[in-house]
C-alpha cells in the first residue's frame, strides 16, 4: 500500500507470524463425541469461528502425534482449500473459551508474535476489502478445487499500525461492530419471520377441505396431467431446434430464463410437448421441501416445450390457472407434495401418478379468482417488505466494509505521535533476538586450515577419494 498513516509500516505476514502451520490429518473423524474434537472446513468464515461445527478424532491430545496440534485463544485459523474461491484464505480468530480443539489439514494456523501484532487486529485487517483480494490474489485452482500454500499466506503484505495503536482500533471495531452485529441478526430474524408469514398466508388461503359451495377433487380430474420430453445426445442438433424448460429453470411462481437450452422437436413430436400460455409446471424431481415446486408458463420464451424432470398441469373446465398455481404453492409449503415422495438417488420424485391423486378443492370461479387477488395482495406487501429487508442487509454489508476500509486507512482511530513506529519496534525486537543468542566459539587453527584444505569426494566401487579443484 501506498502513503500509510505516520508509523505505520508494511510488512508480511511471515515477519510477524511465530508460527504458520497446517492442521492433522484424521481419517474418519466421527461425529459421536470421542476424542478431541477436531474442526470441520466449514468452521472458518470470514470474520467468524463456528467452533461448534465439530467432528471427533477418537483420540486424546496425547495419541494425536502430532506436537502443538491444539488450538489455542487468539490463533488465526484460514481456510486452505475450499470449492468456492471467495472462501479460500478466509479468516477467522479462535476465541476465548472454545476448550480442547484441534484442527484439520484443510486449514492453516497462523500464530503471531504479541510483541509486534495484535492477532484480533490482523483478523480484522484480514477481513478488509484490500487484504481479502490480495489474499485472494494467491489462490490457485486445480481439479475443481481452490487452495491456498502456507507459503502464500506468509508472503501476504499488511499494512502494520503501532502496536498501541493496533489496540485502540480493535476496541474501536469491537464497539461499532457488536451494535452492527445486533442490527445484522434482527434483520436475519425479520427475514424469517416474513419467510414463515409468507408460508401462512399461502396456506391459509387455501382450505383443503373447502368450505360451503366448494367441491373437492382430484389434480387429475381437474385437469391434464402430463410429464415432458426425455432428453437424449441425438437430440442435441437438428433441423427444428425449440426452447425447452426443465428443473433449473422453474422456482416458486417465477420461470428463469437466462439460462434456457434447446433440443431438437421434430413437428408432431414438439406439439405434444408444446407449452401454452396458463401452463403450470411443477418440478418432478427436487429435494423434499422443493419438491412441486410449481411456477406458470406467461408464454416467455416463446415457442418452449418442457422436459420430463417437469410435470405440467393444463387446467380443465371452471379451473382458472391462477388458482390452480395457488392450490400447488398451498401443497408445496404445506408439505403435502412430500407425503407423496419417492427417493431415488438421493433425489425426491413426485410421480405423475401419485400427483394426479392430490387432491384439489374447487371454489366457485369468482371465489378462485378473489382468494387469488387478495393473496396476490397480501404477498406484494410482504415483497415489499422483505425488499426493505434485503436493502438494510446490504447496506449492514457495506457498513462493515466501510469500517475495516476506515480503520486500516488510518481514519477509525486518532493517531498518537508518541507510538513506537511499527518499524522501529520490528527493528528493535529483532536487535534484541540477535543480541540474545550465543556468540559462536572462534574456531583453532586446525579448524581453519581442515575448511581451508581441498574438497574430496568419494568415487567408484573402491571409496577411492578424489581431490577436487578449488
Amino acid at each position: 500500500m501506498t502513503d500509510l498513516p505516520e508509523g505505520w509500516t508494511e510488512v508480511r505476514l511471515d515477519d510477524i507470524a511465530l508460527s504458520v502451520k497446517n492442521g492433522i490429518f484424521v481419517s474418519r473423524p466421527g461425529v459421536e463425541p470421542d476424542g478431541v474434537p477436531i474442526l470441520r472446513i466449514s468452521a472458518v468464515r470470514p470474520g467468524r469461528l463456528r467452533a461448534e461445527d465439530v467432528r471427533y478424532t477418537g483420540k486424546s491430545a496425547e495419541d494425536l502425534g502430532e506436537s502443538d496440534s491444539l488450538l489455542h485463544p487468539g490463533d488465526l485459523l484460514f481456510t486452505r482449500y475450499n470449492g468456492n474461491i471467495d472462501l479460500v484464505g478466509a479468516c477467522a480468530i479462535v476465541p476465548q473459551g472454545v476448550g480442547q480443539l484441534t484442527y484439520p489439514d484443510k486449514l492453516i494456523r497462523v500464530q503471531t508474535n504479541p510483541e509486534t501484532a495484535s492477532s484480533a487486529c490482523i483478523a480484522y485487517l484480514l477481513q478488509s476489502p484490500q487484504l481479502r483480494s490480495r489474499v485472494r490474489a494467491l489462490a490457485r485452482t486445480t481439479a475443481g478445487q481452490a487452495g491456498i500454500s502456507g507459503a502464500s499466506l506468509r508472503s501476504v503484505g499488511i499494512p502494520l499500525p503501532p502496536l498501541a495503536e493496533q489496540r485502540r482500533i480493535v476496541a474501536a471495531l469491537e464497539d461499532h461492530l457488536s451494535r452492527l452485529d445486533a442490527a445484522t441478526r434482527s434483520i436475519g430474524e425479520a427475514r424469517r419471520r416474513l419467510r414463515n408469514l409468507r408460508k401462512r398466508v399461502i396456506v391459509e388461503a387455501v382450505p383443503i377441505h373447502g368450505r360451503e359451495g366448494w367441491s373437492v377433487c382430484s389434480v387429475g380430474e381437474a385437469g391434464s396431467v402430463d410429464l415432458g420430453r426425455q432428453r437424449h445426445p441425438d437430440w442435441h442438433q437438428g433441423p427444428d431446434m425449440k426452447p425447452y424448460l426443465r428443473v433449473a429453470n422453474v422456482f416458486e411462481d417465477r420461470i428463469d430464463t437466462t439460462d434456457v437450452m434447446e433440443m431438437d422437436f421434430p413437428p408432431r413430436v414438439f406439439e405434444r410437448f408444446r407449452l401454452q400460455e396458463g401452463d403450470i409446471l411443477l418440478n418432478e424431481g427436487q429435494s423434499p421441501e422443493f419438491l412441486g415446486r410449481p411456477a406458470m408458463y406467461r408464454g416467455i420464451p416463446a415457442e418452449a416445450a418442457f422436459t420430463n424432470s417437469l410435470l405440467r398441469f393444463r387446467a380443465g373446465a371452471g379451473i382458472d390457472p391462477e388458482w390452480a398455481l395457488l392450490v400447488f404453492r398451498r401443497h408445496m409449503h404445506a408439505g403435502r407434495f412430500s407425503r407423496e415422495v419417492r427417493i431415488t438417488t438421493n433425489i425426491a420424485h413426485l410421480s405423475a401418478g401419485r400427483f394426479k391423486a392430490v387432491e384439489f378443492p374447487i371454489p366457485p370461479l369468482a371465489e378462485q379468482r378473489a382468494i387469488v387477488g387478495r393473496t396476490k395482495d397480501l404477498l406484494a406487501g410482504l415483497d415489499r417488505l422483505s425488499a426493505a429487508v434485503e436493502r438494510s442487509e446490504r447496506q449492514a454489508t457495506a457498513l462493515r466494509a466501510s469500517l475495516l476500509a476506515e480503520a486500516f486507512a488510518g481514519r477509525l482511530v486518532p493517531q498518537d505521535p508518541n507510538d513506537e513506529p511499527a518499524s522501529d519496534l520490528l527493528a528493535r525486537i529483532r536487535a534484541e533476538r540477535q543480541a540474545a543468542l550465543p556468540k559462536q566459539k572462534a574456531r583453532s587453527p586446525r579448524t581453519r586450515r581442515d575448511l581451508a584444505a581441498p574438497p574430496t569426494r568419494v568415487t567408484g566401487d573402491d571409496y577411492q577419494q578424489e581431490t577436487l579443484p578449488l
